[in-house]
């Protein structure tokens, strides 16, 4: 169902977001340059005699003031612990801020490299930093932020495009009953785990929100933060067949346990928790698909060909369910 809504973002234009960032007290140099950003928008604002900032304005209505402010307080808590991770910048002490209707912070420019997961002391180096990050992590809960459940990422999700038009006909049935296998395969490998420990985590820590310099990385983007299981932030390190994963997977707790303890309980999570990712970015781009951002660059979403491929990536998925976890 194509949505025909006006999209959030009409309104943010180059001039909004120069008057937004000089508002605080700013002054820029005009210069404007959006980054690769679509659940929000993301722009480099240069200033006058000073690095240029990176403004973060949040997706309308996706998220309360108090979830907003509970995600910086948690990246705050994290740079506190001289764990880099990086923070928004407070401006009369507030870090989030609103201006022409839209909610925004501001924070410093950090670049870097994707890191190379091929190299163990890489995988050694992320392992050592999220097994700080959950150290912190588990000391409090959120009390704003959501917890990963496989009926927020999966069962809405399959709702939510069963609901729509967005299968072609003939992929319809397939869907329906394939997804709802998926799920029972996915709520399998929770049984298998257990009652494991939930803590605040990243969320969403793939290699595009780690950045590399000759320093070490820094963890960037905590929108997606959440309370979760540990392995939530380290299976989407890992790539490659079983054994490669294994072996990956080895290094990164190794190091991890340095600083926190890793359940082995939880290795029975991560191809579930792959295949609630994989149902709630489909629904993810269709959710999205009436900003005109969307289109523009996921051309490939909402033919036949991609609904395909995705029931196949299902079916697949659903073999890897039920197989033993990986070893470490």
């Amino acid at each position: 169902m194509n949505e025909t809504a006006e999209h959030p973002y009409q309104a943010l234009s180059p001039d909004c977001v120069l008057d937004a960032v000089e508002s605080l007290g700013y002054l820029s140099d005009g210069r404007v340059l959006a980054l690769n950003s679509y659940e929000n928008r993301v722009y480099q604002v240069g200033l006058e005699g000073a690095q240029p900032l990176v403004v973060k304005f949040y997706r309308p209505e996706r998220w309360r003031d108090e979830q907003i402010r509970e995600e910086h307080a948690f990246a705050e808590a994290l740079q506190g612990h001289e764990i880099p991770v990086v923070a928004p910048l407070r401006v009369g002490g507030e870090t989030l801020h609103e201006h022409a209707g839209f909610r925004y912070a501001c924070y410093p420019r950090r670049g870097g490299r994707g890191p190379e997961l091929d190299l163990p002391e890489h995988r050694e180096w992320l392992g050592r930093f999220l097994g700080r990050i959950h150290a912190v992590g588990a000391a409090r809960p959120f009390e704003h932020r959501p917890t990963l459940s496989m009926a927020d990422m999966g069962e809405a999700s399959r709702q939510y495009l069963l609901e729509g038009d967005w299968l072609p006909a003939h992929i319809l049935e397939a869907y329906e009953s394939l997804s709802r296998d998926v799920l029972d395969g996915i709520a399998r490998g929770f049984e298998r785990a257990g009652d494991v420990a939930e803590l605040r985590l990243h969320g969403d820590c793939h290699p595009g929100n780690i950045l590399w310099t000759d320093e070490g990385p820094h963890f960037v983007d905590l929108d997606d933060c959440r309370q979760g299981p540990a392995v939530q932030d380290l299976w989407m390190l890992l790539s490659g067949d079983r054994a490669e994963m294994s072996l990956q997977l080895s290094d990164i707790v190794e190091a991890y346990e340095e600083f926190h303890d890793f359940d082995r309980r939880e290795l029975h999570l991560i191809e579930a928790l792959r295949s609630l990712r994989m149902m709630h970015y489909a629904a993810w781009l269709a959710r999205r698909w009436h900003d005109p951002a969307f289109p523009l660059a996921f051309p490939w979403f909402n033919g036949t060909r991609y609904w395909e491929d995705h029931v196949l990536a299902l079916r697949e998925q659903l073999a890897l369910l039920d197989e033993p976890p990986l070893v470490i």
